[in-house]
């Protein structure tokens, strides 16, 4: 089956050290690696915002009007008064898919008890999956780790607007 459209996947950096230019994108770099080696998209794009609920939720909505199937986002998902990224994405999203954060909570439980802390979210705007992820590189790993084998099925869903045909 050829593929109708381009795949467009974007991973968006919540982090006022790197966007402050004093911290490096660590988590960001990784996240592209993994995506571009899992997933082979046509285009993969990246940013990095401030932990600014505004600049977040306003990236997001544009990144889906553009046709990006998939949104990853790093960082602003745990309890900090500055963490703004879940609330952000609930702000956009037109429905959760609350199986794909309890997926990540659930591995990255068996390493350590702070995934516990997390608010990460997941959920649909239009035809775009978000995706929450953890601001650590372990975390980005384990989390897509985990997720990493039903983003396909996901993005071909969301895509086709077919439900299953199997």
């Amino acid at each position: 089956m050829e593929k109708a459209k381009e795949t467009k996947i974007a991973v968006l950096t919540i982090s006022d050290g790197v966007t402050l230019g004093i911290r490096e994108d660590l988590s960001g770099k990784l996240a592209l690696g993994m995506i571009e080696a899992g997933l082979h998209p046509d285009i993969l794009t990246a940013l990095a915002v401030p932990d600014d609920l505004k600049q977040i939720a306003d990236t997001l909505r544009a990144w889906a009007g553009d046709g990006y199937r998939l949104i990853i986002t790093s960082g602003g998902t745990g309890i900090s008064p500055r963490d703004n990224t879940p609330q952000a994405t609930l702000s956009v999203i037109d429905y959760q898919v609350p199986g794909i954060a309890e997926l990540m909570r659930s591995e990255s439980l068996k390493k350590t008890a702070m995934a516990a802390l997390s608010r990460a979210v997941a959920g649909v705007r239009g035809r775009t999956l978000i995706i929450n992820l953890p601001g650590s590189p372990r975390g980005v790993q384990e989390c897509l780790d985990a997720v990493m084998p039903i983003l396909p099925h996901a993005i071909e869903q969301l895509e086709s607007g077919a439900g299953h045909t199997k």
